[in-house]
C-alpha cells in the first residue's frame, strides 16, 4: 500500500476526517491502470481546479516527488495547464511551488510553436467556423504545448481530462482529450480508473463524467435489468468509439 504524504497533518486537524481522507487517498493511489506519474498529475491538476494551493498542494507535490516525478515535469504540467485553468491561478501556483522548495526551472528557452495535426487541428478548424480570432488564439496556445518535452501526450491528455471533469466540460473538450489519450495508448480501463480516482474530488462530477465517457453510462446496465447486461457489454466498445469520434 502506498504511503501517503501529510497524513499526520490531517490527523492534527481532525482525526476522523483524516481516516476518511486517507481511505480516499488509498483508493486513488491504488488504481492499477494509471501510472504513478499520472496519478500524481491528476492530484496536482485537481489542486488548480478547485483551487487548493495550501496543504493539499504541499501533500501532492511531496507524493509526486516521492514517486519519481521530476521537478521539471511538475513545472511542465502547470505550464501545459495554463490556458485550460487560467493563467492567473498559475501565477499563484508557481509562487507556492517556490515556497515549497521546488528547484528552479531547468528549461529557460523560448517556446517554439509546433504546427498542429490530427484532432487538435480539427478542433481549431471547427472553432474557426464560430470565431476566427478565438480559433487563432486557441491554435497559438495549443501549438506551444502539446509537443513539448517532460510530459507525454497521454499524460497531457489525462491532465486535460481531469480539468474537463472538474469543470464539467463534458462535450467537445472532453471528446478531444479522450481521443488524444486513446491515440497515446489509453484504454477504457484507463478512463475508468481516472474517473474512480477523481471521485475523491467530488462524487457528482465523477458520476456525470462516467455517464459521458464510459460505455453505456454507469446506470444503464442496472436500469435495463439482468437480461440486458450481456447485450450492453457486447456493444460497449463500439459505443465508446462512436462517442469519441463525434
Amino acid at each position: 500500500m502506498t504511503q501517503l504524504a501529510g497524513a499526520d497533518a490531517l490527523t492534527a486537524l481532525d482525526p476522523v476526517f483524516a481516516k476518511l481522507a486517507v481511505g480516499a487517498g488509498h483508493n486513488l493511489w491504488g488504481l492499477t491502470h494509471l501510472t504513478m506519474r499520472e496519478k500524481a498529475f491528476v492530484c496536482l491538476t485537481a489542486d488548480l481546479c478547485h483551487p487548493h494551493l495550501d496543504v493539499p498542494l504541499a501533500m501532492h507535490v511531496q507524493m509526486a516527488l516521492a514517486n519519481g516525478v521530476e521537478p521539471e515535469s511538475i513545472r511542465e504540467l502547470y505550464r501545459h495547464l495554463a490556458p485550460y485553468v487560467g493563467y492567473p491561478i498559475l501565477v499563484t501556483a508557481f509562487q507556492r511551488l517556490t515556497e515549497l522548495g521546488l528547484p528552479a526551472a531547468e528549461d529557460t528557452d523560448a517556446v517554439e510553436p509546433v504546427p498542429l495535426t490530427g484532432p487538435l487541428l480539427r478542433t481549431v478548424h471547427s472553432l474557426a467556423t464560430v470565431d476566427d480570432a478565438l480559433a487563432a488564439f486557441t491554435e497559438d496556445q495549443l501549438a506551444q504545448r502539446w509537443a513539448r518535452p517532460y510530459l507525454s501526450i497521454r499524460e497531457r491528455a489525462i491532465a486535460c481530462l481531469t480539468v474537463d471533469v472538474h469543470y464539467q466540460t463534458l462535450g467537445r473538450s472532453l471528446r478531444l482529450h479522450a481521443e488524444l489519450a486513446t491515440s497515446a495508448g489509453a484504454t477504457e480501463n484507463t478512463f475508468r480508473d481516472l474517473i474512480r480516482g477523481l471521485a475523491e474530488f467530488g462524487l457528482p462530477r465523477a458520476w456525470a463524467a462516467a455517464e459521458v465517457l464510459l460505455p453505456s453510462g454507469y446506470g444503464s446496465a442496472a436500469d435495463a435489468g439482468e437480461e440486458g447486461v450481456a447485450d450492453q457489454r457486447a456493444g460497449a466498445e463500439d459505443e465508446q468509439e462512436s462517442r469519441l469520434a463525434k
